[in-house]
């Protein structure tokens, strides 16, 4: 399939990156992993707390095999900045069929703390949705079929039901390798999914050519669920890009807001990034450079929203801007 050039892009105005980003890197983690990145980040019994995937590899080579060099890492924090890394992993999943899990994302519902992650095993890669009470153990109460990932929960049941976010792999059907969607299903019990329904096409963002899907799960406000996805563009006039021989995508971030008694209704989407690949950390240095994945949001009682994304897959990294920024800037692509 052909891949339309998407040109230059540009971050919102609305969003402040921290003067102290990266807020994490490889350096700060005890364990000694060559990139910190795409983490799950929640605000749970008072405090905040990070979920970290780890990757291990030889940098000169651009090598990260995935056989047993990937885990979570741990990270508590009192304001969102500054980071407690724990001394150990909290999660590498001990299976016959598991080669490694990945790319966290928490949503607390009630008094748990529930993960969604990807999965990958000897016949495919799937997602999966854990509980935990402490993050020192983890519950996997479903895995999907291959080939599925980027999943998120909303943070409550809607309508009776647990509903989560997906972006599902359809090589085939969408005809060609890559071809990718946002989509949406229900639970009555966060064990067996059902009720699928498209949300997001490649198609309806003007910023991808490649996918889209889930972001950060969803947090709720007066207005509707806030909801930011990740949207990909391919141009293969693009040079080695990082510590791999090859890399031609360039990963965003957007903002959309759905409909709080039906989730799968966009409200509406802001026609342009949220954040786009610019700042050093993003676009320098990295495993895979151009690579903005936004992984937690947390809407804090002041109105600020903090965003926390994997920046080149390689460290993690916070952005911040007023809910009524982000707000109004899906409202202004409003859905007729």
């Amino acid at each position: 399939m052909s891949h339309f050039t998407i040109g230059p892009l540009a971050s919102s105005p609305v969003v402040t990156r921290h003067a102290d980003n990266p807020i994490l890197s490889p350096g700060d983690v005890p364990y000694g992993p060559a990139m910190v990145f795409n983490a799950g980040v929640a605000k749970f019994k008072g405090k905040y707390v990070m979920v970290f995937r780890n990757d291990y590899g030889d940098e000169k080579k651009g090598i990260v095999a995935p056989h047993h060099t990937t885990n979570l890492g741990l990270a508590f924090s009192d304001d969102g900045i500054k980071w407690e890394v724990q001394p150990e992993p909290c999660w590498s999943w001990q299976d016959e069929e598991v080669i490694r899990v990945y790319d966290p994302r928490l949503t607390v519902i009630g008094e748990q703390c529930y993960m969604c992650f990807a999965v990958d095993t000897k016949h495919g890669l799937r997602g999966g949705i854990a509980v935990t009470e402490d993050f020192s153990s983890f519950k996997v109460l479903s895995l999907s079929l291959p080939d599925n990932r980027n999943m998120v929960l909303f943070p409550e049941r809607i309508g009776g039901s647990y509903v989560r976010l997906e972006r599902p792999m359809p090589v085939y059907s969408r005809g060609g390798k890559d071809r990718f969607d946002m989509w949406m299903s229900d639970s009555p019990d966060l064990k067996y999914w059902g009720n699928s329904k498209l949300l997001l096409t490649v198609e309806d963002v003007a910023f991808a050519n490649d996918k889209v899907g889930p972001g950060a799960p969803p947090v709720k406000t007066d207005k509707g669920w806030l909801t930011l996805f990740h949207a990909v563009d391919l141009d293969l006039g693009r040079g080695k890009n990082g510590w791999e021989d090859s890399w031609k995508k360039r990963y965003t971030a957007g903002v959309l807001l759905l409909d709080l008694a039906d989730p799968s209704r966009i409200i509406g989407r802001a026609s342009a990034p949220l954040l786009a690949p610019e700042a050093k950390y993003e676009i320098s240095g990295g495993f895979r450079n151009d690579v903005i994945f936004p992984g937690g949001m947390i809407l804090e009682a002041s109105g600020e929203v903090k965003i926390y994304y994997g920046a080149a897959d390689t460290v993690e990294c916070l952005a911040t801007a007023h809910v009524d920024d982000l707000l109004r800037l899906c409202l202004e692509g409003k859905i007729h």
